[in-house]
């Protein structure tokens, strides 16, 4: 059994008067892909950033309930926010590269994180993009501003940046809904081979993504957690009707 790296117990979260987050209780394993599935507005991105406390930043948003990253309290006042955001790192759905050099991409978070030793930046630097399967692509233009690179090699070069620091997880808001197709296959592929190494939670509109790459699925509707399992199961024989309405394509 693979251990629990982040675990949510009846997590709700409202913006002002307006709950949008009804008590989810959902475990994450290490080394596993979960896709987090449902219709659009249905709180599955508001939960992903919840796990890093990406939704501190937005005014007048209350969260209540629990979420443990290895066994800590991430809301405790005592939780130190840069090192919960280099073990929970995050890929958004519009690649995000800063507008410097590809090399300074990566080493950003290094640097962030007081690593001043330059041969050990450049050996990150180099591993994280070979594990982001783009290395290739950069390794003669280093110095080149990332932002000129295409919309698949933008969102290659922000997954790199996410490694370079060691996570433990790597949320995936959406990460190839605003690439091509073929790009899109070329990151589902990475990320089957990243997942022996890390731990992916990834919110996806496409079915058949997660159908491809996940090992375990969570299905959202209106602000609440309907079920969640192996995504075989589910998308099998799924516990619920509504479940199987939506895999179904009869609303969504």
């Amino acid at each position: 059994m693979r251990k629990e790296v982040i675990s949510a117990k009846d997590v709700k979260l409202s913006y002002g008067n307006f709950e949008a987050l009804h008590g989810i209780n959902l475990n994450f394993r290490e080394k596993e892909l979960t896709a987090l599935i449902g219709p659009s507005g249905c709180g599955k991105s508001t939960f992903l950033r919840c796990l890093n406390r990406m939704n501190d930043d937005i005014e007048n948003t209350t969260i209540t309930g629990e979420i443990l990253f290895d066994g800590q309290d991430i809301y405790s006042p005592k939780m130190d926010l840069v090192e919960l955001r280099k073990d929970v790192g995050m890929v958004f759905q519009q690649p995000t590269p800063f507008p410097f050099s590809v090399y300074n991409n990566i080493a950003y978070g290094l640097r962030l994180a007081g690593v001043k030793d330059k041969d050990l930046i450049d050996q990150r630097v180099e591993e994280s993009l070979k594990q982001a399967a783009i290395w290739n692509d950069v390794k003669d233009n280093l110095d080149r501003n990332a932002q000129a690179f295409s919309g698949g090699q933008q969102q290659r070069i922000c997954i790199a940046r996410a490694l370079a620091v060691r996570p433990k997880v790597v949320l995936l808001d959406e990460p190839t809904s605003a690439l091509d197709p073929i790009s899109s296959s070329e990151i589902e592929e990475t990320l089957l081979e990243l997942k022996q190494s890390y731990t992916f939670i990834m919110v996806t509109h496409n079915l058949q993504q997660a159908s491809r790459i996940s090992d375990r699925t969570a299905f959202f509707m209106n602000g609440d957690l309907i079920e969640a399992g192996p995504t075989e199961q589910m998308f099998i024989a799924p516990d619920k009707q509504i479940t199987s309405d939506y895999l179904n394509g009869r609303f969504g």
